[in-house]
């Protein structure tokens, strides 16, 4: 049975809670009522701050383009030619050889810093220490003169006679001497690379591993290594770029890299400004090219830490043309709800 009282707090409650049609956009709309129109929030600043960048961006290019000093023409004709693609090829191979080589000393050198083993662990230590504190422009030219400390190089008994022996300056050129230098230069950076990317992978990896018998070896080849992947292809992608750019500084050592042919050229035309810009032109090609491959590696290894892949730049591009076509079709397509209205 229902007290009075409690008649008397329903009939308020029901008195003070407005019926669902008396609330916009219900069923018992009326013919003439509307939805309110939502404004979207207008970001002034925003445009004003990119119409500024696009405003000093196109004064730039126009200053750039425009500019006779560079001398297009000549660059157009450069750019192809046999001398600089010969350096270009040498500077790519440079790069590559510098980046696997110093990939494969750099490991051990991670792996051994991680020891627990104190005369591995220091030597390893000490070798980082002492090729990053030293200029590569330093090294380089150490390496270029290494036949005034030993004029010959010899292969015997440790601490006894030398079976064989070979002139230093016979045996490392100028193409080889850059190689070694560029190698333990970019294997100290690798070593630390590589040690950052295993400090990476959470210990309960290892601690399973060994939980089900896994030898140490396996356990650092098998799932160390590949997770560590995605902290390692990031940094060794700049240091890609790095190695790339850096192997202008073989010039000194008189290879034939892309930054000497170019040097050749306009030291025989005096045309320093366009025969400059088709080096840079080349290494911005080159670094491009470059990190578009480091954009799909490293999609490559991030499956196994998210469900859904980072999109490709084409896979953006149709996403944002799917949307603007849907905008432009609902923007071109007729307004159903007067007639809709009308119909009631």
């Amino acid at each position: 049975m229902v007290s009075p009282s409690e008649i008397t707090v329903s009939s308020r409650v029901s008195a003070a809670v407005p019926h669902p049609s008396h609330l916009k956009g219900s069923s018992s709309q009326g013919p003439g009522d509307e939805l309110p129109h939502i404004v979207p929030r207008r970001h002034v600043g925003r445009w004003l701050t990119a119409t500024a960048a696009l405003l000093v961006f196109a004064m730039v290019v126009n200053s750039v383009v425009r500019n006779r000093a560079f001398q297009w023409d000549v660059v157009g004709r450069y750019f192809t030619t046999a001398a600089v693609l010969d350096g270009l090829l040498l500077t790519l191979w440079l790069t590559g050889v510098v980046m696997v080589l110093g990939f494969l000393l750099g490991t051990p050198l991670a792996v051994m810093r991680l020891s627990t083993n104190p005369v591995l662990r220091t030597l390893s230590w000490g070798y980082v220490w002492i090729f990053r504190s030293t200029p590569l422009l330093v090294q380089l030219l150490f390496w270029f003169n290494i036949g005034a400390l030993y004029p010959t190089l010899g292969l015997g008994i440790p601490f006894g006679p030398q079976l064989v022996t070979v002139k230093t300056v016979n045996l490392l050129g100028p193409t080889l001497t850059a190689v070694i230098g560029l190698t333990l230069h970019e294997a100290a950076y690798a070593a630390e690379v590589v040690r950052g990317g295993i400090l990476s992978v959470d210990s309960g990896q290892t601690e399973a591993a060994q939980a089900l018998g896994i030898g140490r070896r396996r356990t650092l080849r098998r799932i160390v290594i590949p997770q560590a992947m995605r902290s390692i292809v990031p940094t060794a992608g700049n240091m890609l770029i790095g190695t790339l750019k850096g192997t202008s500084i073989v010039s000194v050592l008189a290879v034939h890299d892309l930054l000497y042919s170019v040097q050749l050229v306009y030291n025989q035309t005096y045309q320093v400004i366009p025969l400059l810009m088709v080096a840079t032109l080349w290494y911005i090609a080159v670094t491009t090219v470059l990190s578009a491959g480091q954009f799909y590696v490293e999609r490559h290894y991030a499956r196994g830490s998210s469900r859904t892949l980072p999109p490709t730049p084409l896979q953006r591009l149709r996403v944002r043309v799917a949307a603007l076509r849907a905008q432009l079709a609902r923007a071109t397509a007729p307004d159903a709800r007067p007639a809709a209205d009308g119909g009631r």
